[in-house]
């Protein structure tokens, strides 16, 4: 059962870039206008990769980095 599981996430290894001027993927680097004060980049980060690739954001989880700028983030294809 983990095997299918792993087989409907997708693992990003992202490095997070806040205060930026805009929200913005390139490559694996994802730059945030918001700070990383409170949350804010996180709560950030999953907004705009649940824009980006079209999914609801309850299927984006931090699995590693929730207080770094070097993140591994989770994407469940069914949920």
């Amino acid at each position: 059962m983990s095997n299918d599981k792993k087989m409907r996430e997708k693992v990003l290894k992202l490095k997070i870039i806040p205060n930026a001027k805009r929200n913005e993927l390139k490559g694996d680097k994802v730059y945030l206008t918001a700070p990383p004060v409170d949350g804010k980049a996180n709560k950030a980060l999953i907004e705009f990769l649940s824009e980006h690739f079209k999914i609801k954001k309850r299927q984006i989880s931090i699995v590693r980095g929730e207080k770094s700028r070097n993140k591994v983030v989770a994407i469940s294809q069914h949920k």
